[in-house]
């Protein structure tokens, strides 16, 4: 765990490393002021994915706002509050992999087959 305010002299060192092994995609959880993804923008040249976390008396709204809000030029891309949007940007990362990589593109074929498969199984109320 890294924080962008609390720990940003640990934030520089890990983003310098990211370069060194290779990373592809960063997915970043935050909550509250939610700088967290937007510092690995600035910080890196890889895609980042921020969710926003469900946090404080905004319910993460602010979290929302902050990292939807990027200037032009430091991109993040924004997934929805809480844990559907940790689902949605596993699932977005491994689209991007997949573009280099049919093994991942097969797992996320298999993947969808297996949620159509599940709502096409399910019994209408």
């Amino acid at each position: 765990v890294i924080s962008a305010h609390r720990t940003p002299d640990l934030l520089d060192e890990y983003c310098a490393k990211l370069q060194e092994k290779e990373v592809k995609v960063i997915i970043a959880g935050a909550g509250l002021a939610a700088a967290l993804p937007g510092v690995l923008a600035a910080k890196t040249t890889i895609p980042v994915i921020g969710v926003p976390l469900v946090a404080g008396s905004l319910d993460g709204l602010d979290a929302l706002m902050s990292i939807v809000q990027m200037p032009p030029g430091i991109p993040v891309g924004t997934m929805a509050l809480g844990k559907p949007g940790a689902i949605n940007s596993a699932l977005f990362a491994a689209a991007i992999l997949a573009l280099t990589d049919t093994g991942i593109a097969q797992g996320i074929s298999a993947y969808r087959e297996k949620q159509k498969q599940k709502i096409l199984e399910s019994e209408l109320d």
